[in-house]
C-alpha cells in the first residue's frame, strides 16, 4: 500500500504538541475587529490547543505529524 499524503493546507495551519494534541491559530481574529474589545483581540493572538472533537479529523489529514 502506498504512503499516505499529508494534507498540505492543514500542515501549514496545525502543529502537533509533545503530548499529541494539535495547536493552531484562534478563530474570530481575521476581520470585523472594530466591534471587538482590545482585551478580546489580545486574547485571540497566538495559538490555542484544538478541541478534542476535531483531533480525529486532523489525524487523518496529518498522518505523519
Amino acid at each position: 500500500m502506498p504512503k499516505m499524503k499529508t494534507h498540505r493546507g492543514a500542515a501549514k495551519r496545525f502543529k502537533r504538541t509533545a503530548s499529541g494534541k494539535f495547536k493552531g491559530k484562534n478563530a474570530f481574529a481575521r476581520h470585523i475587529l472594530e466591534k471587538k474589545s482590545a482585551k478580546r483581540k489580545r486574547h485571540l493572538r497566538g495559538t490555542t490547543v484544538m478541541d478534542k472533537a476535531v483531533t480525529p479529523k486532523l489525524e487523518k489529514l496529518l498522518p505523519y505529524a
